[in-house]
């Protein structure tokens, strides 16, 4: 049985025995089941070609589900490493892509004042820092008002204080807007600082499911976070660290 079924508003994520190959090769997922409560924040780690990718494209329905059965809201959203928005374009108006009613300006400078970029209404992409940037894919994703958010690496390419602040940002935005997001990471202390769980993929299967059983606001230094590092990083081959 496949199938990729909208579920309705407030419905979980669920994925249950997904398997994905290509070209007839071995499983990039293999019987994968996976469960995201709604509202919940969960993290995906895995080295590179543990099928993070794959996984979070099938959900967003990029990939065709073709081996098992994936169901999600109907309003999902996506944020790239890239910010993908349009040059031609205004600031503004990459934020209400494909939208045409009289609200649009007026929806685009609300989610633009929520990340901080109400002085960037008016400005040409060309213009944007690549946190400004990332803040306006942000904003562009929340336009929609999604019941699923999925993040694909989006601070990877940004400095440390900014991708802190970054993760300071989608921390509180999670928070008001209460959707369920699914974040893919290299980086275990952002999984740990930001996620209800972190999951740990591996050649296609889950290694971990960790709960995050912390109180927000977490910090780096936190010491309650040591042992859950330490978990996370021995399922990822890091020892010692």
């Amino acid at each position: 049985m496949t199938a990729l079924k909208a579920a309705p508003q407030d419905a979980a994520v669920s994925i249950q025995q997904l398997t994905k190959r290509f070209d007839g090769g071995s499983p990039v997922l293999d019987r994968l089941n996976l469960a995201i409560a709604p509202g919940e924040f969960v993290a995906l780690l895995g080295h590179s070609g543990s099928g993070k990718s794959t996984l979070l494209r099938t959900l967003a329905g990029l990939d065709p589900v073709t081996e098992g059965i994936v169901t999600r809201p109907q309003r999902v959203s996506v944020v790239f490493q890239e910010s993908r928005l349009l040059p031609w374009k205004k600031v503004w108006k990459n934020i209400v892509l494909g939208q045409e009613d009289a609200g649009t300006r007026q929806r685009a400078e609300v989610v633009l004042e929520e990340v901080g970029l109400s002085h960037r209404t008016n400005a040409w992409p060309a213009t944007l820092s690549g946190g400004e940037a990332q803040r306006a894919a942000l904003a562009r994703a929340l336009v929609r008002e999604p019941a699923f958010l999925m993040l694909d690496e989006p601070f990877a390419a940004l400095d440390a204080l900014t991708r802190l602040k970054m993760q300071q940002l989608v921390a509180d935005l999670w928070k008001k807007h209460g959707c369920a997001v699914f974040l893919v990471t290299h980086d275990v202390d952002e999984a740990l600082l930001l996620a209800d769980r972190a999951v740990v993929l591996e050649q296609g299967q889950i290694r971990v499911d960790l709960p995050i059983p912390l109180s927000r606001p977490r910090k780096h230094s936190d010491g309650d976070l040591e042992a859950l590092r330490t978990t996370l990083l021995n399922a990822l081959g890091v020892h010692g660290a």
